[in-house]
């Protein structure tokens, strides 16, 4: 999709105790989706990024492909600053006006994961609650001429885990979101959107360029 963009996102019969590496093969299945959008020219350096999204009875299940030159991983606390690492986010809203979560993971998976309206009123989810959020990452040799290094990350999201609203079911509902790719402090910082972002530094945290998401 070009543009301002509305995405579909699929339900898959998934069981709750279903193995991540059933969850990683079921998403492999469905449309995947690419951050392309690089807004801030003095950080020109696109890595390949697609990610694909879908949720189940209980869960929003997200997985990213990522195809780049450098690989960061040394973050490995909950709520630690996974930005600065080789790192992908989704930041979501359900449109209640209260607010969006911002979902930031690093290649290893390690979550940073925050509520509020604004860059700066946020507030941190628990380590415990956190802890829920089951992931599985692999590394491996990029096929990409332009990459050193691919890397996948599967990411389940329980509804308990969007801590401030009372989530049972997706089913119907809509949302509103973006979706990014980054690195601050790899040798090519890099800033990546799935629906552009026009400002003048870079900020992911701007809900006014979320677009929309639809659950199926």
């Amino acid at each position: 999709m070009i543009g301002q963009k509305h995405l579909i996102v699929p339900f898959l019969p998934i069981g709750e105790q279903a193995a991540l590496n059933d969850i990683s093969g079921q998403l492999d299945t469905i449309q995947k989706h690419n951050i392309s959008y690089v807004p801030w020219e003095a950080f020109s350096y696109k890595p390949k990024v697609d990610f694909a999204v879908a949720h189940t009875d209980y869960a929003l299940l997200l997985k990213f492909y990522v195809s780049e030159k450098t690989v960061r991983a040394i973050y490995a606390k909950p709520n630690d600053p996974v930005y600065k690492d080789s790192c992908v986010e989704l930041f979501i809203s359900f449109d209640d006006g209260r607010g969006y979560y911002n979902f930031e993971f690093n290649c290893a998976g390690t979550c940073l994961l925050g509520f509020g309206k604004d860059r700066n009123e946020r507030q941190q989810i628990s380590e415990k609650l956190i802890g829920r959020i089951r992931h599985q990452s692999l590394l491996m040799p990029s096929a990409c001429a332009e990459a050193n290094i691919s890397w996948e990350l599967t990411v389940e999201i329980p509804f308990k885990i969007f801590y401030y609203h009372e989530i049972k079911s997706l089913n119907g509902k809509k949302a509103r979101a973006n979706v990014y790719k980054c690195g601050d402090d790899l040798p090519e910082p890099h800033y990546l959107a799935w629906n552009q972002i026009k400002t003048e530094e870079p900020d992911f945290h701007r809900p006014e360029f979320f677009r929309s998401l639809e659950f199926n």
